[in-house]
């Protein structure tokens, strides 16, 4: 098996990949957003740039935006499982939603936005690769609106069995790959749409252009770790301080009570020896009293 050195879920990759080559950007989007190709009539993306600088940002988000037909898609790739991907998604969904409002405009001119998740983990509890959630009334279950969708597709979870006829599960397959023989296994399938996405990501791979930017942001990581590393061993030292400063203070308090408790000790000595010297003197006064009887007994018997 050969590993692939770059993977379909690398963020740069993927962003490249589809702002170069939209007509694929609107097969995947209409895949999984379960809508026929050629119904899609306005199918823009919004944010195409990838400015060199930013890819050292350490909140830089390589998202796709995109206008189709009217409604918001924000496409997502998640790859790290950090324990709170359903809340930071829908804050993405609530950002991208709440920025379309413009001043002055009434909220109903509002747009549906929807947010689309593929992740590299498994984030629901549920058997199904595919979940799409929408704001409904919890006992009737109808719908809020219809500005909201949020959907998430979960690699782990594909059939292992792949289908040339499926679409999405190839497209999914695709992102999940990570071995050059997984990449021939689909282009053996003969999709041409497949066909054309593995050839631009073997295109994609070999520029410059990618290869600096996955420098750059490479870079931006290494020296994001090397800070955090940095600033983690600098409040170690800082902790360090400030048990030592109180250990000090701890040492000068059983030094305090040691002293105490040897000059409690010698006082404990000093009782203890006037106690024997009270037990010798009642021990004498014993004996005078047992010798005083003594007499008193004998001048007794003499009269």
């Amino acid at each position: 098996m050969t590993t692939l050195k770059y993977k379909m879920t690398n963020d740069i990759l993927f962003k490249l990949l589809f702002v170069k080559n939209p007509d694929l950007l609107k097969r995947l989007v209409a895949e999984l957003l379960g809508i026929r190709l050629e119904d899609i009539g306005q199918f823009e993306i919004t944010n195409p740039e990838m400015p060199p600088e930013s890819l050292g940002d350490k909140f830089c988000r390589l998202d796709i935006n995109m206008t189709v037909d009217g409604q918001r898609v924000d496409l997502e790739i998640q790859v790290a499982d950090e324990g709170d991907y359903p809340e930071r998604s829908l804050y993405y969904w609530a950002r991208e939603y709440s920025s379309a409002l413009g001043e002055g405009k009434d909220y109903r001119a509002l747009p549906r936005t929807v947010v689309v998740s593929i992740v590299t983990f498994k984030l629901f509890s549920c058997a199904e690769y595919h979940s799409e959630y929408q704001p409904l009334e919890v006992t009737r279950h109808t719908s809020l609106t219809d500005k909201q969708a949020m959907h998430y597709f979960e690699l782990p979870k594909l059939p292992e069995a792949v289908d040339a006829g499926d679409e999405l599960k190839l497209w999914l397959t695709l992102f999940k790959a990570e071995t050059e023989e997984e990449l021939r296994k689909i282009e053996d399938l003969g999709v041409p749409v497949m066909e054309q996405a593995i050839q631009a990501y073997r295109h994609i791979t070999a520029t410059d252009e990618f290869k600096e930017m996955e420098r750059l942001r490479s870079l931006a990581r290494h020296n994001e770790a090397a800070a955090l590393r940095h600033a983690a061993e600098v409040e170690r030292e800082k902790w360090r301080g400030v048990v030592a400063d109180k250990d000090a203070v701890i040492a000068d308090r059983d030094a305090v009570i040691a002293g105490k408790d040897a000059a409690l000790a010698d006082k404990d000595a000093a009782l203890a020896d006037k106690d024997a010297a009270l037990a010798d003197k009642d021990a004498a006064l014993a004996d005078k009293d047992a010798q005083i009887a003594e007499l008193l007994a004998q001048l007794g018997e003499g009269q």
